[in-house]
């Protein structure tokens, strides 16, 4: 399994060429880059750009990867730059994203997502799937439609969309999406921090997307007790509540040249998960009790080693200012450890 880093998330990527952060990438000893989107790379889907970055990667042996956008006609006019790529057109500008990821860099894996983070809003409202305006259920049948009008193309160009567990979702919607049009066409990227604020077990979520995951953002997470449930705060992989081994010993099984990517992320962000709260737990009717249980433990845990010292508190943690590549560089050590069976 190779560890490599997302590169929208690489420290100083807004100031630096696609090129750039292969160097970067490759500098701080990660073996592969996963751009968010092809148009973090060119908004104009350059094939000479694009041809420069795959030869770029391959020079230094690093995998590539690359996305599309959202799959969420719900969510289609907070991406207006794609409906102009298709001439007015949302569908066709992700038709012409998909063509150019293949014939400039030929990347197959293709990151999509179901919805937007909204941190400005407050509370379960910032997450997509609390949208008071569209239920959330009607958004999950407009998402299959729209997959369903690109899978031809996917065909076509023999690629797959990989659907991330992102925030708004949870893994067993994305995995009813995958078998409903189907795994030739679509796969999962698994968000390791993410399905914790669906309020499932990392481990359980892991095994239950493995067969179709082909692509992964990874983080750990701080959960912290509240009278809602919990609060999840980002972390570097092994400093958190996920169980590692058990994470990618699933993965693995499923897919041994499986990429790991890491997403590195601040602290400042606390997701609410709303364990218990009636209103939070009507929306999640696939909510598994055991799983429940589990984080609800984790976090506990979790308080009672940061009093024994041997783990900053959560209020420790997130003191601390953000460094983005000692983030970078603690997650790989640690991933790496668990792969070589020092660590767990």
């Amino acid at each position: 399994m190779k560890i490599g880093i997302d590169g929208r998330k690489i420290p100083g990527a807004a100031e630096h060429t696609p090129l750039e952060i292969l160097d970067h990438a490759e500098r701080l000893g990660m073996e592969g880059v996963y751009f968010r989107t092809v148009l973090d790379i060119t908004p104009t889907l350059d094939r000479g750009v694009l041809r420069e970055v795959r030869q770029h990667a391959d020079e230094l042996g690093l995998y590539l990867q690359m996305g599309l956008a959202k799959v969420n006609p719900y969510a289609a006019a907070e991406a207006p730059e794609i409906r102009v790529l298709g001439d007015g057109d949302y569908t066709r500008g992700m038709l012409k994203m998909i063509e150019a990821c293949r014939e400039g860099a030929d990347c197959g894996e293709l990151w999509v997502a179901c919805g937007n983070y909204k941190p400005d809003l407050p509370g379960y409202y910032a997450i997509d799937r609390f949208r008071s305006d569209a239920p959330w259920p009607d958004q999950l049948v407009a998402i299959e439609k729209f997959l369903r009008q690109l899978a031809p193309a996917a065909r076509e160009f023999d690629c797959h969309l990989n659907i991330e567990t992102h925030e708004e979702i949870t893994s067993t919607e994305v995995v009813r999406l995958v078998e409903a049009v189907g795994p030739d066409v679509l796969g999962i990227t698994l968000d390791t921090a993410n399905v914790l604020v669906r309020g499932e077990d990392a481990v359980a979520a892991a095994r239950r997307v493995a067969p179709y995951t082909r692509a992964t953002h990874l983080r750990d997470s701080i959960l912290a007790p509240t009278d809602y449930g919990l609060t999840r705060t980002f972390s570097p992989c092994g400093l958190g509540v996920i169980d590692w081994a058990g994470v990618l010993g699933a993965l693995q099984a499923e897919n041994p040249d499986l990429c790991a990517s890491i997403e590195p992320a601040g602290p400042t962000l606390a997701v609410p998960i709303g364990l218990s709260d009636d209103a939070w737990l009507e929306l999640h009717p696939d909510l598994v009790e055991e799983e429940r249980k589990s984080l609800l433990a984790s976090a506990r845990q979790y308080a009672e080693r940061a009093a024994r010292g041997e783990f900053p508190s959560v209020e420790e943690f997130r003191a601390v200012p953000y460094d983005g590549e000692d983030f970078i560089l603690r997650s790989a050590a640690h991933l790496r450890g668990v792969l070589a069976g020092e660590l767990s």
